[in-house]
């Protein structure tokens, strides 16, 4: 059975959970950024100083077994005025058990033992953190939800101290056989677990090969014009020079219809710009526009993890 590993964060990691989870012979592990400090997950991780759980918690939904009404029920948000008003019941829910537990890890085992989570799910760190970005330009903003609110360009993200890793994750990534960047925000969904150090050495120490899956999009005020290989120069930036072997990108041509609303909120297709690279690059059917959004599909997605998964 391969061990396969991915870092990341936000609902691009959990489209790729989706489909993947049904890979047979694979034992995933899902290495996920608590550095997310808006909505509901902010004002729980300020008011009881426990880790964001809102990446943790769309983790957990996208590899349930079977997403049932409960695990629908772990995104519902409730809406009004009061105390409760913006809070995920999710969210609520692994507070709760944090707290009877005593243990945030705790927390998530059992979750994942009710949902019937297949793999497993481990922040990147327990403690709270929070993630500033240095702008070209010299300004640094402080928290991850005001990051791509700058619309600067970015130089790069940090910590202000040093980060502990947890054990488990640190473990996983020792004994991964393919390691997967993404499906995320470069700067707010990958960054944040690349820059703790003890990850990083961990990644380095492991020979496996690494893949990135780009992007289809840029986000405003992250990665405003950036192509396929600024993205993977950022990537190189923030861990180390070979942190790359393969990176994954789709071939898919978008409507010209969507391509004008998207271009309406500031965002643009990531292209390749050059033709040779030091990494392999894998142009592949990856995306889903029946609703009218630029969405990688859950499904096609799996089937290039499973190619990879056959390389030699």
């Amino acid at each position: 059975m391969k061990k396969v590993v991915i870092i990341g964060g936000g609902t691009g990691l959990s489209v790729m959970l989706r489909g993947m989870k049904s890979i047979e012979d694979v034992q995933l592990s899902a290495v996920v950024t608590v550095a997310d400090d808006g909505g509901s997950t902010g004002r729980i991780r300020d008011s009881y100083h426990i880790p964001a759980m809102g990446d943790i918690r769309h983790v957990m939904c996208a590899m349930a077994e079977e997403e049932t009404i409960f695990s629908e029920l772990m995104n519902y948000r409730f809406e009004g005025e009061g105390d409760i008003a913006g809070h995920n019941l999710g969210n609520l829910l692994l507070l709760a058990l944090a707290q009877t537990t005593g243990s945030f890890m705790e927390a998530i085992r059992t979750f994942s033992h009710v949902l019937k989570v297949k793999g497993k799910i481990i922040p990147s760190t327990l403690e709270v953190v929070t993630l500033f970005a240095m702008m070209e330009d010299g300004t640094i903003v402080r928290g991850e939800d005001n990051i791509p609110k700058f619309r600067n360009h970015i130089d790069r993200v940090f910590y202000q101290r040093d980060i502990k890793a947890t054990s488990e994750s640190l473990q996983a990534i020792k004994e991964a056989d393919l390691i997967i960047y993404g499906i995320g925000s470069l700067y707010t969904s990958i960054m944040p677990n690349l820059i703790i150090d003890e990850i990083r050495n961990e990644i380095i120490a492991n020979p496996c090969p690494k893949v990135y899956f780009c992007n289809a999009m840029s986000q405003p005020g992250e990665t405003d014009n950036y192509s396929i290989e600024d993205h993977v120069d950022a990537i190189l930036h923030h861990a180390y020079a070979n942190a790359v072997d393969i990176v994954v990108t789709n071939n898919n041509t978008y409507p010209k219809e969507i391509l004008e609303k998207y271009a309406a909120m500031g965002s643009k297709p990531v292209v390749l710009r050059e033709k040779r690279h030091p990494y392999l690059v894998l142009q592949r059917d990856l995306m889903n526009m029946d609703d009218g959004l630029i969405r990688h599909d859950s499904q096609k997605v799996k089937a290039v993890v499973e190619e990879i998964l056959r390389m030699p």
